[in-house]
């Protein structure tokens, strides 16, 4: 008899269980579901991603640059000239008086200097600060307007990124899940075509129903194959802008209402009102627009200036009386008047132009702020009213299907025809795309709301992002 070594036994014990194990967890870790994409993970992406986004960072960096430009028009400006090339000169005196030491007074003097093409060596060194300027006052003025504008812009850019990522993310929801109704349905009317065949067969039901039965399979066919190109279309668009490959994208649905705006109407509009950027933006513009036509009125023409120079010429060559050499220098500090007497009717023209355009801006804004007010009730009744809507539909839900079982039954006992089963199951199917829709489109206005207050932010979008979940199981039926 072999007698075998316990250590023998134990390493082929230990390698036999190990491979059992790696047999086990092999499949488990295939089949294990990948991650699910919440709408946080999304957002992230899109920031570094999102074409319009991206271009909105570098609009906002070019509109920082207009407050180191209003600051420099009040600052002095130095040049340096330089001037080298031939020139001629010709310098007559006459009747000049002319003394030296040692030597008596004379008067009738005559000089005569002539430089026929000679060198010329010329530079100059000139600044200028300006002291009273209306006109740079305007436009340093319109400059820091454009800077806080632009601020402003930023700030739509972001909220209209949080909208734009949202609004792609859900409507991959709803596309999912017009998808998977479409498919029950289709299970379903597979199941009662072949029940009703066999019914026939049995004469226990007309052709007709069968006919209905085919008609309906075939339509939702074709709704299938919209709804599945209604599907890649979206997880195209929201991979676009995301970079997140449509295969990796596992959207999650909304499971709640969502809480009360918290605010009343009044509240909301007058936040509104104070907050809403694209609001206040329409007010930079009006008020950029009063700059400019102070641009060209009578207040604005005359301007004063602190100026300094100092310059040097030399030039050197010979001519009619020999060979000479001028050399001048000068140095210059003091203040300089300007203004302008006569511009050919410009100066006014441009002022009218600009007060036109000013009242233009101004009727701009007064429709915009209606037009924002308008929009305000409008979310703020659908976020209100969203959660009885989402508690009346989740009810209608209910009913359409007890409805589709009790139809059922029905069409077995013979008390229901078949049309009656299709559309029972129609209707069902309807009232949980509501149902979905009706979540999504609270969520939705409950962002816009807050974009309006101008406060749409990553707080808000968590909000959001805590409601959603990625159980197929459809929970919280009573909310």
């Amino acid at each position: 008899m072999q007698v075998i070594h316990p250590t023998i036994l134990t390493r082929s014990t230990k390698a036999v269980a190990l491979k059992l194990l790696i047999a086990l967890l092999v499949p488990m870790i295939a089949i294990s579901p990948a991650s699910a994409t919440d709408l946080m993970e999304v957002w992230r992406a899109a920031q570094l991603h999102d074409l319009d986004y991206n271009a909105a960072i570098s609009e906002h960096k070019a509109g920082l640059s207009k407050q180191d430009q209003a600051s420099s028009l009040w600052r002095p400006s130095v040049q340096l000239t330089g001037t080298a090339g031939k020139m001629t000169s010709n310098t007559e005196t006459q009747g000049a008086q002319f003394s030296a030491p040692g030597l008596s007074s004379r008067t009738g003097v005559a000089f005569n200097t002539l430089v026929s093409n000679g060198n010329l060596e010329r530079w100059a060194v000139s600044a200028k600060q300006p002291l009273i300027n209306r006109d740079r006052l305007a436009q340093s003025r319109q400059l820091n307007l454009t800077a806080e504008a632009s601020d402003l812009e930023w700030q739509v850019a972001r909220q209209s990124l949080i909208l734009r990522t949202a609004e792609r993310y859900f409507d991959v929801v709803l596309a999912q899940e017009s998808l998977q109704v479409l498919r029950c349905q289709a299970d379903s009317i597979k199941q009662s075509l072949g029940e009703i065949k066999a019914r026939f067969q049995l004469g226990d039901v007309p052709i007709t129903d069968t006919h209905e039965a085919m008609a309906r399979m075939a339509t939702v066919e074709a709704e299938l194959i919209s709804a599945e190109s209604e599907l890649q279309l979206k997880l195209a668009a929201l991979a676009d802008a995301t970079g997140i490959p449509p295969d990796k994208l596992i959207v999650m649905k909304p499971s709640r209402a969502l809480p009360s705006a918290g605010k009343s109407l009044e509240e909301w509009l007058s936040e509104v009102s104070q907050n809403n950027p694209e609001l206040r933006m329409s007010q930079t513009r009006v008020e950029i627009a009063r700059e400019e036509s102070m641009h060209y009125g009578a207040l604005s023409s005359p301007t004063l200036d602190l100026v300094g120079e100092v310059s040097h010429d030399h030039l050197s060559g010979s001519g009619d009386f020999g060979a000479a050499s001028n050399t001048g220098r000068n140095a210059l500090l003091g203040v300089q008047l300007t203004i302008p007497l006569y511009t050919g009717g410009y100066r006014n023209a441009r002022q009218n132009e600009s007060a036109a355009l000013a009242d233009k801006s101004m009727n701009e804004y007064d429709r915009a702020r209606q037009q924002v007010a308008l929009k305000t009730r409008s979310v703020w009744l659908g976020l209100t009213s969203g959660s009885s809507r989402i508690i009346a539909l989740a009810a209608s839900l209910k009913s359409n299907e007890a409805r589709l079982s009790a139809t059922r039954l029905g069409n077995k006992v013979g008390d229901r025809t078949t049309l009656d089963v299709l559309n029972a199951e129609n209707d069902a199917a309807n009232a949980r795309l509501s149902w979905m829709q009706a979540r999504i489109a609270q969520a939705m206005d409950r962002l816009r709301l807050d974009a309006l207050a101008g406060k749409l932010e990553e707080d808000q979008l968590h909000m959001i992002n805590r409601i959603l979940e990625s159980d197929n199981s459809e929970n919280g039926m009573d909310n």
